[in-house]
């Protein structure tokens, strides 16, 4: 009984934590992005924060550092095709699932950035509203994704020069709704998206 104890007590277990973010949701064009990142208990990684608030240049420093500290991480998306089939809320909460089920392990509990947890998940989930900015886990997720998504978008330019996806990274800015205007979408293009949707009619 004292060995059970002592045991106890030398060796508590540990709760691995996943934290889980997107990205993409409001552009236009391209496939919404999610990550789960389990991070270690301790970690030299500095300067973790939501990554809209970070430069493309302190993203890819910290992606580099996230990718070979965490103890687990995985990136997902849903593609253009499945947002405009299931909306893009859903197809968003499907990146978060398949970026949870990608790990290879399956966490205790997953932090969620917003206020809604994905059907399905295999462990519990909590969702935290603006948790991207509080929790370290969901801000590694958070760098993951985005990078991704970016990446993704760069792509994309060099096959659809017009449009200037390395510019804007699909988002609906004055650029991007004229050259939609001028030349129409693109495949990648979300056609359930109002602006596109509109591009088509005219």
């Amino acid at each position: 009984m004292e060995q059970a104890d002592l045991f106890a007590i030398a060796a508590p277990s540990v709760v691995e934590i996943a934290g889980v973010d997107e990205a993409g949701r409001g552009p236009l064009a391209g496939a919404v992005y999610a990550a789960a990142v389990i991070l270690p208990e301790r970690h030299d990684i500095a300067g973790l924060a939501d990554s809209k608030v970070l430069s493309a240049r302190q993203r890819d420093k910290l992606a580099l550092q996230i990718r070979e500290q965490a103890l687990a991480w995985h990136i997902a998306c849903a593609t253009v095709a499945e947002i405009d089939t299931l909306n893009i809320l859903h197809a968003t909460m499907l990146a978060m699932r398949r970026a949870v089920e990608g790990l290879g392990v399956h966490p205790a509990l997953a932090l969620i950035d917003g206020n809604r947890v994905p059907p399905g998940l295999p462990c519990q989930a909590r969702a935290i509203v603006k948790g991207d900015a509080t929790e370290p886990a969901i801000s590694a997720a958070s760098i993951l994704a985005k990078t991704a998504r970016d990446a993704e978008l760069l792509v994309l330019h060099e096959r659809y020069p017009l449009y200037g996806f390395d510019q804007h990274k699909g988002y609906g800015t004055a650029q991007h709704l004229e050259a939609l205007r001028t030349h129409g979408p693109c495949p990648e293009h979300r056609r359930s998206f109002a602006p596109v949707r509109k591009s088509l009619e005219s």
